[in-house]
This record gives C-alpha cells, sequence and structure tokens, in this order.
C-alpha cells in the first residue's frame, strides 16, 4: 500500500484507482451509422474529419473599407475609387496603382488589391478616398486556408457534436457523416418508499426524485433511456428486471439498493447474476457505488441519496459512458480557489462538496458553500456551479486556504 492510499479509510477503494480500473474493463460498444448533418446535433463522431476545401477558399476582406495596392501608397494619399467588392457579387475588374475599390466584409479581394483600409479610417469626397492613418500592407485581410487547409484534420474521431462542432462541419460544406449509434441505457430505481410524482405519498413514503433526474442526464448526453420504472424490494423483481435490462441495453444504471441495509439487495443480486467489479468507495458523497457487469453488460449502482447519486454520476458513470459510446473526453480543468468560509472535512475520503465559486474584486477565484452538504439536500447541489475537491487525507478546510474545484456549471445536470 501506497502511503497516499494509507490516507483513506480501510476497505473503501481510492477514487482515482476504481475509476481507472472501471474504464480499463470498458471497451466501446456501439456501431457507427451515417447521419445527415440536420441529426448531428449530440452525437459523437465515428471517424477523424478531414477539411474537403481550404477555409477560406479565396483571399478577402475582414473589413468594411477600401481594397488597393498597398506598395508605394503613402497615407493620406488619395485613391481613385473605381467601383466595389459585395460579399458574392465580386469586383471583376482589375485596380491598377493609385485606384480602389469599395469592399465589406468576406467580400473577395480584386485582382491587384492587397490591403484594405477600414471605412472609419477613409475619407471620400468626389470618388476620391483619403487614407487618413497609416497602414501596413497586407492589414484587415483574410488568407486562403487561413483557417483550415484542405486535408487538414479537424476533428478527431469521438468528438461529441456540439453547436459550435456543427458550424464548423457545415462551413466545410458536407451533408453527412458517420457517427456513432446512440448507447442504449436501461434506468431504475429501487425501493418499497418510493413514489411517482403525481402519486399520494403514504406515510414514510418519497418522491422517486433520483429517476427523473437521471433520465435527464442521460438524455442530454444522447443516451436512449429504456426506463423500467421503480422496482420493489423484493430479490425476485429485481433479479428479473436486472437479467432483462442486460438483454435489451448497452448498460445499466440503478439508484438505491447498494447500502449495507436489510432491504438493500442491488449488491446481492448483482453478485448472483453478474460480477461486481468494485464496491464502497473512498469519497463523500457516494461511499456505497457498485460497478460491474451483468453478462458482458455494465452495470453502474448508484446510491439512493439523491446528492450521492447526482454526484457519482458525473463522476464515474458519465466517463464510463463516454467510453461505451466512442466518446472522448477532455480532460477536466481543476481550479483554484479561496475559501471564503470554513468546510467541515474528516480525513479518509476524498470529498466533493458544492459550492459557488465566485471573481473577487482582486480578480481572484473565492468559494462557498451552497449549504447543507448532506447527501440528502439536493437544493445545495442544484444551487451550486462547482463541485469542491477536497482530499482525502485533508481535514478541515480554514477560511482564506486554497482548495481545489471543478466547474458544474452550464453540464447535463
Amino acid at each position: 500500500m501506497s502511503s497516499r492510499d494509507a490516507c483513506y479509510q480501510s476497505g473503501l477503494r481510492p477514487y482515482t484507482d476504481a475509476k481507472q480500473d472501471m474504464l480499463h474493463q470498458l471497451n466501446t460498444l456501439v456501431k457507427s451509422e451515417l447521419v445527415s448533418l440536420d441529426k448531428l446535433l449530440n452525437r459523437v463522431l465515428a471517424d477523424d474529419i478531414r477539411s474537403p476545401i481550404d477555409v477560406p477558399s479565396f483571399t478577402n476582406s475582414a473589413m468594411d473599407g477600401y481594397a488597393f495596392s498597398g506598395e508605394g501608397v503613402k497615407a493620406n494619399a488619395p485613391l481613385t475609387l473605381i467601383g466595389k467588392s459585395l460579399a458574392g457579387q465580386p469586383f471583376t475588374g482589375r485596380v491598377n496603382a493609385g485606384e480602389c475599390v469599395r469592399i465589406m466584409t468576406g467580400a473577395a479581394l480584386p485582382l491587384g488589391t492587397d490591403t484594405v483600409m477600414m471605412q472609419e479610417k477613409c475619407r471620400v469626397q468626389d470618388q476620391q478616398v483619403h487614407l487618413e492613418g497609416d497602414f501596413t500592407l497586407g492589414q484587415n485581410v483574410r488568407y486562403p486556408a487561413e483557417d483550415l487547409a484542405q486535408g487538414q484534420r479537424v476533428f478527431p474521431a469521438g468528438t461529441r457534436v456540439n453547436a459550435r462542432v456543427l458550424s464548423v462541419l457545415s462551413s466545410l460544406g458536407l451533408t453527412e457523416l458517420y457517427v456513432y449509434r446512440p448507447l442504449k441505457v436501461a434506468l431504475l430505481s429501487t425501493g418499497d418508499e418510493l413514489r411517482s410524482p403525481g402519486e399520494i405519498l403514504r406515510p414514510g413514503d418519497i418522491y422517486d426524485s433520483n429517476r427523473i433526474g437521471l433520465h435527464a442526464m442521460l438524455a442530454r448526453l444522447g443516451c436512449t433511456v429504456i426506463d423500467y420504472g421503480i422496482i420493489k424490494d423484493d430479490p425476485e423483481l429485481i433479479k428479473d428486471a436486472f437479467l432483462k435490462a442486460a438483454d435489451e441495453a448497452d448498460a445499466i444504471v440503478t439508484s438505491g439498493g447498494v447500502s449495507v441495509g436489510d432491504a438493500d439487495y442491488t449488491k446481492q443480486i448483482l453478485e448472483e447474476v453478474g460480477e461486481i467489479g468494485f464496491w464502497k468507495l473512498a469519497i463523500k458523497p457516494g461511499k456505497p457505488f457498485a460497478f460491474g457487469h451483468i453478462e458482458q453488460c455494465p452495470f453502474f449502482g448508484l446510491p439512493g441519496n439523491p446528492v450521492s447519486a447526482a454526484v457519482t454520476f458525473h463522476l464515474l458513470v458519465r466517463p464510463a459512458l463516454a467510453k461505451l459510446s466512442g466518446e472522448v473526453l477532455a480532460k477536466t480543468p481543476i481550479l483554484q480557489a479561496r475559501a471564503l468560509m470554513p468546510f467541515k472535512k474528516s480525513p479518509g475520503r476524498m470529498d466533493f462538496q458544492r459550492g459557488v465559486v465566485i471573481t473577487q474584486a482582486d480578480g481572484s477565484l473565492g468559494v462557498m458553500a451552497t449549504g447543507s452538504q448532506s447527501s440528502g439536500v439536493f437544493s445545495a447541489l442544484a444551487e451550486a456551479n462547482c463541485l469542491l475537491r477536497l482530499e482525502a487525507e485533508r481535514g478541515n478546510v480554514e477560511q482564506g486556504e486554497l482548495v481545489s474545484l471543478e466547474l458544474i456549471d452550464g453540464l447535463y445536470w
């Protein structure tokens, strides 16, 4: 055991070690399919994308102004205006020395020109354009392949298509591309106490918020969700649901039943019909997280507490689903901020506390808690824009200390 591992509570798997082991056991499951451009949003590219053209494909103006040959022209010298070049309507003649053409942003530079002076620095009088200011040869000009060259790799396979990626693909004139088929994910909750929103709560009942939230997260990731609903705390019902899900889906995500209570059957059934890769992690929230397989179907057993379910989905299920779907995730940026208040922390588990990070008057980052850090208080997570990443060996955090965090605002949850 390393000195670092010795900081973790006995019998609990360190988070980084568990995540690496899990990802090592997973491979891309889905095949590719040809999809039209209008249906590419949120899909994962199955092939490298190389540019079929130069972008831009012709020399054009970066400004509204006047195009001319800059060789030998002096500031404040008048140029004779002989025409105009508009985007999509280029000037077709040649511009000689001492002449210029009115030009708009994106319009092709006419033959004989190599420089554009922005219109705010020009004065026009009687078809004469006076350049009021200095200029450099070639200024305000965009050249062919300045953005992308023909044959250049634009996006690697594994890139998820967002609005920015889609815009670039459109600029290349592409109409259809190979992307991976969406993952089919079976989703279910276990618990006699759970009721769906709209049902009447009996004494001791609660509404099933986990399944609703997890469904939304999966949908934002482009997964096809097979919703099995709420399964009662009955070993046979749970077993039947697990086996059916393993037959129908690419992956299984459950919440509840992975702890050590008398009615927590998820781990027991997983051991019976499949195999457990690991269970119990040295993290907070989310210690009772189970990973394994039922036949060839990966299984992710999330805790029942709502914050624990959401956080473990983000930390473990999200990267696992990315690998299964062929997506290559960018490394998460970890920021440093000053604690604007004390944070309670006991050594032994890595703690992902919920917080709000702000930019202070001096430009540095500061972070404060969003409220109760109980794994049952989801409203504190809903208000958060970051997760603090407090190391396992760390104790209480005093105000003013530096802490690590990652942003979560605007993600899939």
